[in-house]
């Protein structure tokens, strides 16, 4: 009898809330509450998507519905006369042009820089060159615009003249000038802004490998190249991945850099060199003040458009990384 008092009296002492754990009573509430508040939250993201997505239909209807061409196949972008005659083909088509280019000249770049700074580069070097690399991701699109249109673009022009003189029978380099602004100006403006987003988060990456790992291949004998190629690229596969749509995203959206540094022409031409080109956003910046009602509902439209486009990027990304996850686990 005895022992069972006294093992009993602690209990529930610490149940009547004496200095002890919280009853039973009031931790389940707690946690109904966390629950909650944590579900609410999530379901928050997807009510804005989709709210954001019915705000562009209702307002791209009008348009739609008055447009004399065909959204998806029409070149050209007079949405403001009547009757108005807008559509999607040139615009995508540099949105996606301009965003590739960017992405194959920026990757390799941020993934040697990051693998610098993770296992080459001194600890102070790589702590310095890691700084100056997140002050570049905070510097303003309109910064990069300004500087590609007014100093880069003479450089790029000489690039350009050069390209053509010497590869000007590959369609990509057969535009004869002006050497101006154009897609090659503003997929490298472009490609230098999405250059901090990949190389900080694939730093971070390649940062989290298990010593383990690289020190066993060390270990059987091989280099550090052999190493990185074996142990670091695969386990970091799947947040490689992540940065880089990241990035793609990115460079999806961007507006005011491109505005300034593209030719505002509407065609399908893969000639980098010759001005002309132009973006979904750009052009909802560059036309969004001049347009009537119906001009603004065509925006909304290829807004739409764009939105879908980053939609299918990110769902496309988060399949990927979902096929890597048992790697992951059994990396982790």
């Amino acid at each position: 009898m005895s022992q069972q008092s006294l093992t009993t009296t602690p209990a529930g002492a610490q149940g009547a809330g004496g200095g002890g754990a919280l009853p039973r009573g009031s931790r389940l509430g707690a946690e109904k509450l966390f629950r909650g508040l944590a579900t609410a939250a999530g379901s928050t993201v997807l009510v804005i998507i989709v709210a954001i997505a019915a705000f562009l239909i209702v307002q791209a209807v009008p348009a739609l519905r008055a447009d004399s061409e065909n959204f998806f196949t029409f070149q050209s972008w007079f949405a403001n006369d009547d009757p108005p005659k807008f559509g999607i083909a040139a615009i995508a088509f540099g949105t996606v042009l301009t965003s590739a280019l960017a992405l194959i000249m920026a990757v390799p770049v941020a993934l040697g820089i990051a693998l610098c700074l993770t296992h080459y580069a001194h600890r102070r070097v790589a702590s310095t060159l890691g700084f100056f690399i997140d002050l570049l991701a905070a510097v303003p699109s309109v910064v990069f615009g300004l500087w590609g249109r007014d100093y880069f673009r003479g450089p790029v022009g000489d690039f350009s003249k050069f390209l053509h003189d010497h590869f000007g029978w590959i369609p990509l380099f057969g535009g004869g000038g002006p050497y101006g602004n154009s897609i090659l100006l503003g997929s490298i403006v472009l490609a230098i802004m999405v250059l901090p987003i990949v190389t900080s988060l694939s730093r971070e990456v390649f940062a989290q490998t298990p010593a383990q790992n690289e020190e066993a291949a060390l270990a059987l004998g091989a280099t550090k190249w052999e190493m990185i190629r074996t142990a670091v690229l695969p386990y970091g596969k799947p947040g490689i991945i992540a940065s880089v749509m990241l990035g793609l995203g990115r460079a999806l959206g961007e507006t005011i850099a491109l505005a300034l540094t593209l030719g505002a022409v509407y065609n399908v031409s893969f000639d980098l060199l010759g001005t002309g080109g132009n973006t979904i956003a750009a052009n909802i910046a560059l036309k969004f003040a001049e347009a009537n009602p119906t001009g603004r509902s065509a925006l909304i439209a290829s807004g739409l458009v764009l939105f879908a486009i980053t939609l299918v990027v990110n769902m496309t990304a988060r399949a990927i990384v979902y096929r890597r996850r048992e790697f992951v686990g059994g990396a982790a």
